[in-house]
């Protein structure tokens, strides 16, 4: 895959490539794919090219604007909206959500605004992972699944408590243990005295989460 990335929108990491080779093995052709969180379009992208019907959302004005270009560069179609969330795609299902949403932690940092929203994610962590596992099975049809990545520092034991409340059935798709991200390392004190790192912890675990509906 080839991507550009126009200034202010986030360059995808390893989480996002984790995550979109575990989409690329679970799209089918004519599945309807949302990618909500889409930045550079990865996901999205990803999915057409298994040929799947791919829409990618983002608040990002840069970022839509991204997503078509990628599309282009990598011949492919997806439909590319702006706004908030499932806000673009209330009453649609789908058979795959693909989410990679900012899930930084930052305490004692105001609302995030430009390209800080694409990471920074209130003081836990957690302001839209919370608001995603309680929407996101309402856009699910039967047989559904969401596929949700994040770091282990943003608990992700919480989000399979939440998608399992929804009556999903949730389980770890993949994992990966490394060194803390270049965000996630500049912050490594102040997380520490909040007490989501451990004194001297320097490492995190990436998780995607796969969630079935019945």
């Amino acid at each position: 895959m080839r991507l550009l990335v126009l200034p202010g929108v986030f360059r995808p990491v390893s989480d996002g490539w984790l995550l979109a080779r575990e989409l690329a093995v679970r799209a089918w052709p004519g599945a309807r794919v949302l990618d909500p969180f889409t930045g550079s379009g990865i996901l999205a992208i990803a999915a057409a090219r298994e040929g799947a019907e791919a829409v990618a959302v983002d608040i990002s004005r840069r970022a839509v604007v991204c997503a078509r270009l990628n599309a282009r560069l990598n011949g492919v179609r997806i439909r590319a909206l702006r706004g908030d969330l499932f806000g673009p795609v209330r009453g649609e299902r789908f058979d795959l959500i693909a989410a990679n949403p900012p899930y930084l932690p930052a305490p004692g940092k105001p609302r995030p605004r430009g390209a800080a929203r694409a990471w920074d994610a209130g003081p836990d962590g957690r302001a839209l992972l919370d608001r995603f596992c309680r929407e996101a099975p309402e856009q699910l049809r039967p047989g559904g699944e969401i596929l949700l990545v994040h770091s282990s520092v943003s608990d992700p034991e919480r989000s399979a408590r939440l998608l399992g409340a929804a009556g999903l059935e949730v389980r770890v798709a993949a994992s990966r243990r490394g060194p803390l991200g270049p965000l996630l390392a500049a912050r490594a004190r102040e997380l520490e005295r909040c007490g989501l790192l451990q004194p001297g912890e320097r490492e995190e675990e990436l998780v995607v989460l796969a969630a079935v509906r019945a």
